[in-house]
């Protein structure tokens, strides 16, 4: 091999060898996964919110397909999330029913609104009331004046009742309405609630994938999905850290508050305050429990998320693993075709004897190696089809790209073998080559050229092949068919001084002897392949005319002939001609000059 060759054939090595490695790197188990601290940590709200994010991270990850190795841990975050939700609910009621009715300017103003909107409701209430009974009662006369104004207390009803709520909604957002914020908590947890109970959580089994194409996409959509959970990781960390903080407020004013009742000297007889003190702290010991709770719950939904990427990482690196297995593969074919193809060459090479014949295979094997070389490297790069339907259809359209001459040619055999075909031994003309049938084959045509067909019509000794597709993508033409008539004509010049009357009436007897039988045949046999009844058919009469030429006369004698008598009609033409023209000059040589 040359240097060029050898320069391919180790750089391949190398970079299969390159490959081997990362494909045994990505076979071994990698290290576990284990829960990170959070880098971005969420600020404690001041406002009263019921939080159910961990369950909406949770539902959006269950609801993506899912493998058996992650069923049961989307499970269990759903199941942790969920009962995350009910304390989350459970902690804002509680908070909310703790929390004293402001009483600042904004709140006492929207109280003001609020009542003056209720309070001119209720008047345009009672008025709709009042002309709708005395609708019933008025008379046809009365009642279209009262429809008047009922209307228009309907439209003042409606207005007033938009201005209440828009008034409600105002004492909702500056703090002064518990009840109605409560009311939204309750219908917030019964939609969380009920959408959770809706999901269920099922292994969805992913097919293989096969070709280096599917691999890619099947690592991209898990690494969308790591991105999903890893986001999800860092929520719950980040949560377990404000709820951490949370409860270490609680702890620390519970404290306070222990000193501060053992300082203060209160006596027996302070029972209000005792009371109001013992609740309090009931108060705190439940919202402490609560957020030890929360704070379990986000440390074993991030550990649970942990769990998750580490099957995703798995699944990944198997993946990784397939994809450089693939690549090893093609580098192992490109290696395997560029060492057979040199291999060959040398062989070549060393054997000069029928150098034609080897360089003519050489090139063959050469082109099917490559051929077969891309059609594996294409296999392994898109897999194979995924049905037996799609490989029957795409066999098929190759083979008809392919063979499409070949299918044409063994269709134009059968087009040949029919009525209108040629058979062998037939004078025909096929794409500007005139010439004898010697064979039809099942794909091929072969003639044995004789030239054109009103030349002498002697063979060249070539031997022309063709493939049958002309006979239906092209056109021939056959001399040689149930009639085989040729119309042919015979150019005899005549010098000058000679007598050419003579001469064409020879002509002319011979050729109407000859062909007179012929010209009847072929004038009924024209008459009925014509497609139009009652038409006349063309003459086949033989004719001779006269034409003035340079140095004499030139007489043309057209007639009728079958292809395998025209050789011998023209000869006798000649001759005859040749004979009266000899016959003349002998004449004008021995006649006495004129005195």
């Amino acid at each position: 091999m040359n240097a060029k060759v050898n320069r391919a054939v180790v750089v391949l090595i190398g970079a299969l060898a390159m490959v081997g490695v990362a494909v045994w790197q990505t076979g071994t188990s990698g290290a576990t996964l284990s829960p990170r601290a959070a880098k971005k940590r969420m600020t404690s709200d001041r406002s009263i919110v019921f939080d159910h994010s961990s369950l909406t991270s949770a539902e959006l990850l269950a609801r993506l397909p899912t493998s058996s190795d992650e069923q049961p841990l989307a499970e269990d975050a759903l199941r942790i999330a969920d009962s995350e939700m009910d304390l989350a609910f459970r902690d804002a009621v509680r908070r909310m029913e703790g929390l004293p009715k402001p009483q600042t300017k904004d709140v006492k103003e929207a109280e003001s609104r609020l009542q003056d909107a209720l309070e001119a409701l209720t008047a345009s209430q009672e008025r709709v009331t009042s002309l709708t009974t005395a609708l019933a009662k008025a008379t046809p006369l009365a009642a279209e004046g009262i429809q008047d104004r009922l209307d228009l207390a309907k439209a003042q009803a409606a207005v007033d009742l938009d201005d209440a709520d828009d008034a409600r909604q105002d004492l909702r957002s500056v703090g002064g309405d518990p009840q109605g914020r409560m009311q939204e908590f309750i219908d917030a947890h019964e939609a969380a609630s009920k959408q959770s109970d809706s999901i269920h959580v099922v292994a969805t089994a992913s097919p293989a994938p096969h070709g280096t194409v599917s691999r890619a996409q099947r690592l991209w959509t898990l690494e969308s999905k790591a991105r999903l959970v890893r986001a999800a990781q860092a929520q719950a960390e980040s949560l377990t850290t404000v709820f951490k903080a949370r409860h270490d407020s609680l702890e620390a004013r519970v404290s306070a508050s222990k000193r501060d009742s053992v300082g203060s000297g209160l006596s027996h007889d302070s029972s209000a305050a005792l009371l109001a003190r013992a609740k309090g702290r009931a108060s705190d010991a439940k919202a402490r429990a609560a957020m030890d709770q929360r704070v379990a719950n986000q440390r074993e939904l991030a550990y649970t998320y942990a769990r998750w990427l580490d099957v995703l990482s798995a699944q990944q690196r198997g993946v990784v693993h397939d994809a450089l297995r693939d690549l090893a593969v093609v580098l192992a074919i490109v290696l395997a075709t560029v060492l057979g193809s040199g291999w060959l060459t040398a062989r070549i090479a060393a054997n000069p004897v029928e150098r034609r014949n080897a360089h003519t295979m050489l090139t063959i094997v050469r082109v099917s190696l490559q051929v077969l070389s891309v059609l594996l490297v294409l296999l392994v790069i898109f897999g194979p089809p995924d049905s037996f339907s799609t490989v029957v259809g795409l066999t098929t359209a190759g083979l008809t790209v392919a063979l499409k001459d070949f299918i044409i040619g063994f269709l134009g055999w059968f087009v040949l073998m029919g009525k209108n075909g040629i058979r062998v031994g037939d004078l025909v003309e096929i794409n500007g080559v005139t010439g004898e049938v010697t064979q039809i084959g099942l794909t091929q045509t072969a003639l044995l050229e004789t030239g054109h067909w009103s030349e002498a019509g002697h063979p060249t000794g070539r031997r022309a092949n063709f493939n049958n597709s002309f006979a239906i993508e092209g056109h021939y033409f056959n001399f040689s068919t149930d009639g085989r008539w040729l119309m042919d004509d015979v150019r005899i010049a005549v010098p000058a001084g000679r007598d050419p009357y003579p001469i064409a009436e020879a002509l002319q007897k011979i050729v109407q002897e000859a062909t007179a039988g012929w010209a009847r045949e072929a004038e009924q046999q024209w008459q009925q392949v014509r497609r139009v009844p009652g038409a006349a058919a063309p003459s086949a009469e033989a004719s001779v005319t006269y034409k003035p030429v340079m140095g004499g006369v030139e007489i043309a004698v057209r007639f009728i002939t079958r292809p395998g008598e025209r050789d011998t009609l023209r000869t006798q033409l000649f001759q005859k001609a040749v004979d009266l023209i000899g016959e003349q000059a002998k004449l004008s040589t021995t006649a006495p000059l004129p005195a």
